[in-house]
C-alpha cells in the first residue's frame, strides 16, 4: 500500500466517525518555543493546555513533523528519520480510552477490502502504562488481546507530558512484531527492532505539577475534561505495509535512493557504510524538500540553520559516495514528483525549491573545497604537535570564513580521529555576535562607523526632504564615503555613500522602499543611486557608484529621482492605508498593523487576527478598497501635534516613533494614518487594487499581498486569458466552469476506475493458463512466470492467490509471480497448505527472491511480497525460487 493511500484511508476512516479533518500546519511552528514541528499534536496544544477553544469535539490530521535530535543516528537504525508525517486522532473532552482503542484496533486490522489497513491481528502487541488497569481491561475483554501480548511499562516509556507542568496521562502503544529475523522474542519490553511502535495513545487525564525529566514529577489531580491524543507514524506504517527492512526503503524514500544510486554508482545493499550514506541523503533531501516548501531558508540561524545542516549532511555525503558534479537538481525533483501526491503544493511551488536548494548546493560546493583543504591541514598539524583537539579557533576559521558549520567540523574531523575544542568555539562565536552587535544594521550604515554620520550632522546639519512636493532639484554634497571611509573625493567605479544638504529621495522607512535615481554634478560626474537610508536621525545617505567623472566634497550637484518609481511606490502606500482601514472595518480594531512593505505596484500588509480570514470577507474588503477608489478622494496631507493627531483619530503607523510634531495622511473620510511616506494626490490615480490572497506568517498574524495599477491590470489580463482558454476548451461561459470542470474531473475519475476494472480483470483471464502450465519439482506444482510490466501490487497479489486457487488442494502448490512496476521489479508469492507441510513458507522463498533482485520483502507462510531494484534480475529470481522448492521439498 503506497503512503498517499495511507494517509488517504487515515483520514477517510477518521471523518467518517465524526472527525473533522484538520490539515497539516506548516513546519514552522506557531509555538514560539519550537523551531519546527516535532509532533503531529503540536497546532493542537492551545486546546489541550485550555488556551483556546477547540473547533470541534473531534479532529484528525497527517501532519508534517521534523526532529533533529536524532540526526547522527539517521541512517544507522531502521527507524530514525529527521522528517516523517504523523497520522493523529483527537478527541477535546469527547471519547475516552474505550473510543480510542477501539478505532486504533478497527482500523489496523480491517480489511483493504474495508478500508483499513489488513494487518495480522496476532502480529500486535500492546503496551500499558504500569498501573493503567482499565486500558489493560479494554484492551484483553472488550478488544480480545491475549494478555501474554501486553505488557506494562513505566513512565519513561508509557507515561506523556509535555515537559512542563500541565496536561499528563497514561499511554498504550501498539506495536507490530516483524518476526524473528529483526530480532528475539519477548514482545516491545525486550525488542523494539522486532517490535516496532506504530502506534501511541495518550490519554490526557492528569494534571502534573513542576519537576525534571520524564519521571520526576507530582501528579496534581484530575483534569476538568479528559482528552485524546493519538499518534501513528505514516513512514513506519509503510515499512511494514510494503513488507521493507527499514524507512528508507518504503515507496517516498527508495526512489530517492534509486536516483542517488544513479548518480553515484554506488548500489544500495552493497556495503554499511555506503547504505547508511545513501540512507542519509534520503531522508535528509526530503527533509529539506519539505522545509524549503514550507518557506525555511538555509542560513547560520534558527529554522535556516536547521536546513542548511542537513542539505550540507546530504550534498557530503553524495561526494563521499563519488558524485562529482551537481546533484541536487535531480534528488529534488525525484523528491518532489514522490511527496507530491500527498502534497500538491511541492509540485506548484516546484522552480522556487529548485532555487533554494540549487543556490545553497553552489555555495556549499566552493565552501566544501576551500573548507576541506583547510581542515586536513589543522588537522595534521595538530596530529604533528602531539595533539588530539582540534583548536577552537580553527573551527571558528572554518565558520567565519569559509560557512562550515560547526557540526560538519566536528562530524569531519572524527573521522580523522581528532576532536574539536568546542567551549573555544563557542567563545569565539559569542564574542563575534558581540561585535556584530555595533554593526548589525549594515544595510543602514553600510560600512561605516555611525560617529562618520553623526559628524555630519553635527557639521553640516540634517538633511532637508524636499520629496513630497519636488523629484528633483538642486543640491550640494556635504558628506561623502568610499568604501565606509570618509573621503575628500571619490572616481568612477567608486562604491559611495553620498549625503546631500537636501534631497527629493525618500529614505526607506515606514514599510516603503527607498527611490532610486542620479546624482548629477556641475563638474559632468554621475551617481547611479541604489539605495537610501537614514543610519542616524535626519542625515539621509544615498548609497550608490560612481558612473562617470570624480565626485568631490561641497561640489554642487542636480539631483532627480526615478518618477516611475516613485509614483508606483507611492500607488501602493496609499493602497496599504485603504487596506488597513477597509480591514478593521471588517474586522475590527484588533485587526491592526503588524508590518508592510510598499514597493513598486505591490505591497505586503501584516496584520493581527486570530484566525484566517475568510474568503468572503477578503472579497468585500477588496471590493470596499475598489470603491474608494472610484470615488475619487483626495489624499491630503497634514503636521500637527501628535495630541491633535490623536483627538482626530489618526491612526498610528506599525514600527515607527513619534515626536511632538507629526505628518497625518487624510484620504478623503476614509482613512486618518499618522505617515510619513509619500503617496497619491487622489484614490483614482491608483487605478486597480487587486488582493492576491492572505496567509499565516505567525501566531496571530496574518499577511495580505496586492497589487496595484498596471500590475494588477496585468494579473487580471492574464486571469481572463486562462479563463477565456477554459472557456474555449468547455464550450462554456465563464460562471459554468466550476461546474462544468467538476463534472470532467468526476467523469475521468469514473473512466480511470473502469480502466483499472479492465486491467484488472485482464490480468486474472492469465490465471488459467498459468495454472495449467504449472512444472513439478519434486512433487511440487511451481508456477512462475513474469506478468505485464506495469501490473501493481494488488492486481498481481489477486493474480497469485487466483492461480494458487486452481490447483487441487491436495497437490503441494508455490506460485511466484513477477512484474516490474515504476521501473521496479515487483514480486508475489503464494503456497498452499500442503506446501506448507512440506516446509515451503511464503516468506522465506520470497527473502529469496528479493535478495536476487536487489531489494527485500517478507511476509506470512502462506503469502509474501517483496520488491527490488533490479529488473534485469527477474530471470535469476525465477531460477531461485525454483532452486529453493527444489532443495526444501
Amino acid at each position: 500500500m503506497e503512503s498517499a493511500e495511507i494517509r488517504r484511508r487515515w483520514l477517510s476512516f477518521f471523518e467518517e466517525r465524526g472527525h473533522t479533518v484538520v490539515p497539516s500546519a506548516s513546519l514552522i511552528a506557531d509555538d514560539p518555543t519550537l523551531l519546527l514541528v516535532p509532533a503531529g499534536m503540536v497546532p493542537f496544544k492551545p486546546y489541550f493546555l485550555g488556551e483556546a477553544k477547540p473547533p470541534a469535539p473531534r479532529a484528525t490530521s497527517v501532519q508534517k513533523c521534523v526532529r533533529t535530535p536524532d540526526i547522527e543516528e539517521v541512517g544507522k537504525t531502521t527507524r530514525h528519520g529527521t522528517f516523517f508525517q504523523m497520522c493523529g486522532n483527537f478527541s477535546f473532552g469527547d471519547y475516552f480510552k474505550e473510543g480510542a482503542i477501539a478505532y486504533a484496533w478497527e482500523l489496523l486490522t480491517n480489511s483493504v477490502a474495508d478500508g483499513g489497513y489488513g494487518l495480522d491481528p496476532e502480529r500486535l502487541w500492546i503496551t500499558v502504562y504500569l498501573d493503567d488497569d482499565e486500558a489493560e481491561q479494554i484492551w484483553r475483554e472488550k478488544i480480545g488481546v491475549p494478555a501474554e501480548r501486553i505488557q506494562r511499562l513505566g513512565k519513561k516509556d508509557n507515561f506523556w507530558s509535555m515537559g512542563v507542568p500541565g496536561p499528563c496521562g497514561p499511554c498504550s502503544e501498539i506495536n507490530y512484531d516483524r518476526g524473528l529475523e529483526f530480532g528475539v522474542e519477548g514482545g516491545p519490553a525486550v525488542n523494539d527492532e522486532r517490535y516496532v511502535e506504530i502506534w501511541n495513545l495518550v490519554f490526557m487525564q492528569f494534571e502534573r505539577g513542576a519537576g525534571d525529566g520524564k519521571e520526576d514529577f507530582p501528579i496534581l489531580g484530575d483534569l476538568p475534561s479528559r482528552n485524546i491524543d493519538t499518534g501513528l507514524g505514516l513512514e513506519r506504517l509503510a515499512m511494514i505495509l510494503q513488507g521493507v527492512r527499514n524507512l528508507y526503503e518504503i515507496d517516498t524514500s527508495q526512489v530517492v535512493i534509486d536516483k542517488a544510486t544513479e548518480l553515484t554508482g554506488v548500489r544500495y545493499g552493497t556495503g554499511e557504510g555506503s547504505d547508511v550514506a545513501l540512507r542519509v541523503v534520503t531522508d535528509h533531501m526530503r527533509t529539506s524538500v519539505m522545509l524549503i516548501g514550507d518557506g525555511v531558508t538555509p542560513g547560520n540561524e534558527g529554522r535556516g540553520y536547521v536546513l542548511r545542516r542537513i542539505m550540507r549532511r546530504a550534498i557530503r555525503n553524495m561526494r563521499l559516495l563519488g558524485a562529482s558534479g551537481p546533484v541536487v537538481a535531480e534528488l529534488v525533483d525525484v523528491v518532489i514528483n514522490a511527496m507530491g501526491q500527498q502534497y500538491p503544493e511541492l509540485i506548484t511551488d516546484r522552480k522556487r525549491i529548485e532555487t533554494v536548494a540549487l543556490a545553497e548546493e553552489a555555495a556549499f560546493v566552493k565552501t566544501l573545497k576551500a573548507g576541506t583543504n583547510i581542515l586536513d591541514t589543522a588537522v595534521t598539524e595538530t596530529k604533528a604537535a602531539g595533539g588530539q583537539v582540534l583548536a577552537g579557533e580553527k573551527a571558528f576559521l572554518l565558520h567565519d570564513t569559509w560557512g562550515f558549520p560547526i557540526d560538519l567540523t566536528l562530524e569531519m574531523a572524527a573521522e580523522q580521529g581528532v576532536s574539536v575544542d568546542e567551549a573555544g568555539f563557542r567563545r569565539l562565536m559569542k564574542e563575534q555576535r558581540e561585535r556584530a552587535k555595533a554593526d548589525a544594521r549594515a544595510k543602514k550604515t553600510g560600512h561605516a562607523d555611525l560617529s562618520a554620520y553623526r559628524e555630519v550632522a553635527d557639521r553640516a546639519g540634517s538633511t532637508e526632504f524636499t520629496g513630497y512636493t519636488a523629484t528633483e532639484g538642486e543640491s550640494t554634497v556635504v558628506g561623502l564615503l568610499v568604501d565606509g571611509v570618509p573621503s575628500p573625493a571619490a572616481t568612477e567605479g567608486d562604491e559611495v555613500e553620498i549625503v546631500l544638504d537636501r534631497t527629493p529621495f525618500y529614505a526607506e522607512g515606514g514599510g516603503q522602499l527607498a527611490d532610486t535615481g542620479r546624482i548629477r554634478l556641475d563638474s559632468g560626474a554621475v551617481v547611479e543611486v541604489r539605495d537610501v537610508q537614514q543610519p542616524v536621525p535626519g542625515v539621509s545617505v544615498h548609497k550608490g557608484s560612481v558612473q562617470v567623472g570624480e565626485v568631490t566634497l561641497g561640489a554642487a550637484a542636480h539631483v532627480a529621482i526615478d518618477l516611475r518609481r516613485r509614483r508606483a511606490i507611492a500607488r501602493a502606500h496609499s493602497a496599504t492605508h485603504l487596506t488597513h482601514q477597509a480591514l478593521r472595518d471588517a474586522l475590527g480594531p484588533t485587526a491592526a498593523q503588524a508590518g508592510s512593505e510598499n514597493s513598486p505596484g505591490r505591497f505586503r500588509f501584516d496584520f493581527g487576527s486570530p484566525n484566517a480570514v475568510p474568503g468572503t470577507v477578503l472579497t468585500d474588503v477588496e471590493h470596499k478598497i475598489n470603491d474608494v477608489l472610484a470615488r475619487e478622494l483626495d489624499v491630503q496631507a497634514e503636521v500637527m501635534s501628535i495630541d491633535e493627531a490623536k483627538k482626530q483619530g489618526a491612526i498610528a503607523e506599525f514600527g515607527e516613533k513619534y515626536g511632538e510634531r507629526v505628518r497625518v495622511v487624510t484620504i478623503g473620510d476614509f482613512s486618518k494614518e499618522l505617515c510619513g511616506g509619500t503617496h497619491v494626490h487622489n484614490t483614482a490615480q491608483l487605478g486597480l487594487v487587486k488582493l492576491l490572497g492572505e496567509s499565516s506568517i505567525g501566531s496571530g498574524v496574518r499577511r495580505i499581498e496586492a497589487l496595484v495599477g498596471v500590475d494588477a491590470y496585468q494579473f487580471l489580463a492574464r486571469e481572463h486569458m486562462v479563463v477565456a482558454q477554459l472557456q474555449e476548451l468547455v464550450k462554456g461561459r465563464s460562471e459554468e466552469l466550476p461546474e462544468r470542470i467538476s463534472g470532467m474531473l468526476a467523469k475521468l475519475k469514473d473512466a480511470e476506475k473502469e480502466i483499472e476494472k479492465f486491467r484488472a480483470e485482464k490480468v486474472l483471464q492469465a490465471a488459467a493458463g498459468l495454472a495449467a502450465g504449472a512444472k513439478d519439482v519434486r512433487g511440487v506444482a511451481v508456477v512462475t512466470g513474469q506478468v505485464p510490466d506495469g501490473t501493481g501490487a494488488d492486481d498481481l497479489r489477486r493474480l497469485v492467490l487466483d492461480v494458487r486457487g486452481r490447483i487441487p488442494g491436495d497437490r503441494p502448490a508455490v506460485v511466484a509471480l513477477f512484474t516490474t512496476a515504476n521501473g521496479r521489479p515487483l514480486t508475489v508469492i503464494a503456497t498452499n497448505e500442503a506446501a506448507r507441510e512440506r516446509g515451503l513458507k511464503a516468506g522465506e522463498l520470497v527473502r529469496t527472491a528479493a535478495k536476487t533482485l536487489g531489494g527485500g520483502g517478507g511476509g506470512k507462510p502462506d503469502v509474501a511480497q517483496g520488491g527490488g531494484q533490479d529488473p534485469d534480475a527477474i530471470g535469476d529470481a525465477v531460477a531461485a525460487v525454483e532452486r529453493l522448492v527444489g532443495e526444501t521439498a
